[in-house]
């Protein structure tokens, strides 16, 4: 019991760490059924927590050998003592994740350290692979759906995000002295990463080259959907609305004119909600899971995660069992909040509002 109360405050504090890290996957993973929404917290908590770390100023080469030594330490059982450390090791186990997939996250990682270039549309696809995808095939392993078409469509739809949340933060990036628009498309329009980096200016050149990032995203989009089709019903709706949310995001790049250098083109939290509400009848239903070949720029991701329906061993009761607890931690830290919140004279609750946060 001591270590079931020890986890479940680890995987406490990754919902904290999700809440103020990346407010999209949050709000989509609200429709999450609970043993998968605390597994795929533990998972992008980690992945946060290592994007963070090797997007600090100043990060270097040994800042990234260190998460690899954490990574390394996760799966040896022995994982840091932190939270994300310690409620990743557990999901990565319990669901049987090689380590192969977030060590390809880290490597893309790596490339961002290095400022490597990327010359092809499949340069771009790779990075997208190791930084994307690899959350996908995670969260359809939480899910217990290891058929390689589900592998792969799963990948794709993390590609397309990426290639979405590229041709938004084209300004961005380049402020920050990166660029992962292809430089061959670039070439064509005559421009190149270096100018863009150092005069992050918008020119009807430079959004040719976003709208036609923006239509590779939305066919390989269109692909990656089918795979909602073959998730656990109960999981479908917080992937569609993920999905939705992005593919509005892609949207409104389009309704700025492809300018992403001088706005950057972002969902509010209503509209956020607004998206989750519709998604149970939002046309985004297939009668099946598309059978294509992965794109291949993920192949060695589904490679890697594929397993018979024999082989999948997912346990989540003790994520139920925690999340239970979490959610009595919740309703008691909630009461004594608003006892504290009461009047002696009255007895009513003042003004103050104390919302509970699923």
């Amino acid at each position: 019991m001591g270590e079931m109360k020890l986890a479940s405050a680890h995987l406490a504090e990754c919902r904290k760490i999700i809440r103020h890290g990346s407010k999209s996957f949050y709000f989509a993973s609200l429709m999450l059924p609970p043993s998968v929404r605390l597994a795929s917290t533990a998972l992008y908590a980690f992945c946060r927590v290592s994007d963070d770390i090797a997007d600090e100023p100043g990060a270097s080469l040994a800042a990234l050998d260190h998460l690899r030594q954490r990574l390394d330490a996760a799966y040896a059982g022995t994982p840091y003592d932190h939270a994300a450390d310690q409620a990743f090791a557990a999901v990565v186990e319990s669901y049987d994740i090689p380590e192969s997939v977030p060590m390809a996250m880290l490597e893309g990682f790596e490339w961002d350290l290095v400022g490597k270039k990327y010359n092809t549309l499949s340069d771009v696809l790779d990075y997208s692979a190791r930084v994307a995808s690899t959350v996908g095939v995670m969260m359809s392993a939480v899910m217990e759906r290891r058929s390689r078409d589900t592998l792969a469509r799963a990948c794709e739809l993390g590609l397309a995000m990426q290639l979405i949340n590229i041709a938004r933060d084209v300004g961005e990036d380049a402020r920050n002295g990166r660029c992962y628009l292809p430089e061959e498309w670039l070439a064509e329009e005559g421009l190149n990463s270096e100018r863009l980096i150092a005069s992050p200016e918008f020119t009807p050149a430079l959004g040719r080259v976003i709208k036609r990032l923006l239509d590779e995203a939305s066919q390989i989009y269109r692909l990656g959907v089918t795979g909602i089709s073959d998730l656990p019903a109960s999981s479908r709706l917080g992937v569609r609305a993920a999905a939705l949310v992005y593919a509005e995001i892609g949207e409104k790049v389009r309704a700025n004119g492809y300018n992403s250098i001088d706005q950057r083109a972002y969902t509010t939290r209503g509209r956020k909600l607004g998206l989750m509400l519709r998604s149970p009848g939002n046309p985004l239903n297939f009668s099946g899971c598309d059978t294509a070949a992965p794109v291949e720029e993920v192949a060695f991701l589904v490679d890697a995660c594929e397993r018979t329906p024999e082989a999948v061993r997912g346990d989540g009761e003790w994520m139920l069992d925690m999340f239970a607890e979490l959610d009595r931690r919740d309703r008691a830290s909630i009461a004594k909040a608003q006892a504290n919140t009461r009047t002696p004279r009255t007895g009513q609750a003042s003004d103050q509002r104390v919302g509970q946060l699923a």
